[in-house]
């Protein structure tokens, strides 16, 4: 019997071929673009997700613009609670082209790498990085994007700190997780420090951000408040927060962007739902006849019903599942042709069961109306009914 019902549904569900095919392509193109734009938004907020719960990130409570002294290291270092210290200073510079974008930190590489263990890099390489002045580190994805081997040289045109800087490949990193960034440049913060003292005297031993290990993650607002009560009231007061905290700052600067996105891709869900409830009403006015007839013969309403419902959801789960496949190589494709724009584009189960669960809920809401409108309908008027 389920056999039968199931065949039923599934030539019903193709008696009409061009509207069928017409219906199935638009869900499609709408759960990919669903998809496409909910990646979009994991990938805007990626940063944020990948943060450790026990890393702290300090700066000036003014602005990141305005550098901290170096020398506070200690005094941080000190502060109990506190396992490991680095810094990291932003460097702005431009490869080539002012299109070639990607981030540029100068750090102090043996404690950076240390603090943090999602960037894997070979142990040789980081030897050879950490014993060359001008060596730099870059991530797979830049790599790959701009052809970047392990010895070549690139310069980079400073924005911030003025001049042509040379640099020398020394490692390439990978990432423990798959939602790591690998489009990031690390260079030794000593080389940016000793360069700017010989042409801005005035603008050395300062760092952008301190990085801090706290011994465990309940102790993070406690360790938080000591840092900043250390430095309160001098000149270069400081402001430490959760390093995903701290990400989620760059994100709030486009929130309404995010917004707008996530509002586009529910737009899309429901333009195809109106197309897909449209497809069902016409199919119910053609066979309102057949659907009388099967309850003349003393099939339930339920029936009918359930005969409905099934070739709605087959149309829309159809379309679905061909929408999250394609969704998988189109999102590849789209990060090569982004490059280094979005770091981390990776489509995550959570999209898939959103994608899946719009289809779902796309076709049994199209087919609502037609259900209540052929449980209503009287024998002798369906009879009337001409197709």
């Amino acid at each position: 019997m389920l056999a039968s019902v199931l065949r039923l549904i599934l030539l019903n569900a193709w008696r009409h071929r061009l509207r069928s095919v017409l219906t199935v392509l638009g869900m499609v193109v709408a759960i990919l673009a669903f998809g496409l734009l909910g990646t979009v938004v994991d990938a805007w907020y990626a940063g944020a997700d990948a943060a450790s719960a026990k890393r702290l990130v300090t700066r000036s409570s003014i602005s990141l613009v305005f550098p901290l002294p170096q020398t506070y290291k200690e005094r941080i270092r000190a502060v109990d609670g506190v396992r490991a210290l680095s810094w990291a200073s932003w460097f702005g510079g431009i490869y080539k082209e002012p299109k070639n974008f990607f981030p540029q930190f100068a750090v102090d590489g043996e404690s950076y790498f240390r603090l943090y263990p999602e960037f894997v890099l070979d142990e040789a390489q980081l030897q050879g990085f950490l014993r060359d002045r001008r060596g730099c580190v870059v991530g797979r994805k830049l790599a790959e994007t701009y052809g970047f081997r392990v010895g070549d040289t690139l310069t980079l045109k400073g924005t911030i700190y003025p001049g042509n800087w040379d640099f020398v490949v020394r490692g390439i990193y990978d990432g423990a997780r798959k939602g790591t960034d690998r489009s990031q440049m690390f260079f030794h913060w000593t080389y940016l420090d000793e360069t700017i003292k010989k042409r801005m005297p005035g603008r050395g031993n300062n760092v952008g951000v301190f990085v801090v290990e706290v011994s465990s993650a309940d102790r993070v607002a406690e360790v938080s408040r000591a840092i900043d009560g250390e430095f309160a009231n001098s000149r270069a007061e400081t402001l430490t927060e959760t390093e995903k905290a701290f990400q989620l700052g760059f994100v709030a600067m486009t929130e309404a962007i995010v917004v707008a996105i996530r509002i586009v891709s529910y737009l899309v869900i429901f333009i195809i739902l109106a197309v897909m409830a449209n497809t069902m009403a016409m199919t119910v006015r053609e066979r309102t006849a057949e659907y009388a007839t099967l309850k003349a013969l003393g099939f339930r309403p339920s029936f009918v019903g359930v005969l409905i419902l099934g070739e709605s959801l087959t149309l829309s789960l159809g379309g679905g599942a061909i929408g999250i496949v394609l969704t998988f190589p189109v999102a590849h494709a789209f990060s090569v042709q982004m490059g280094t724009l979005f770091p981390v584009f990776n489509v995550s189960e959570q999209t898939v069961l959103l994608q899946l669960a719009c289809a779902c809920a796309v076709g049994v809401v199209a087919a609502l109306l037609p259900m209540r409108r052929v449980a209503r309908l009287a024998i002798v008027d369906g009879l009337r009914a001409v197709a």
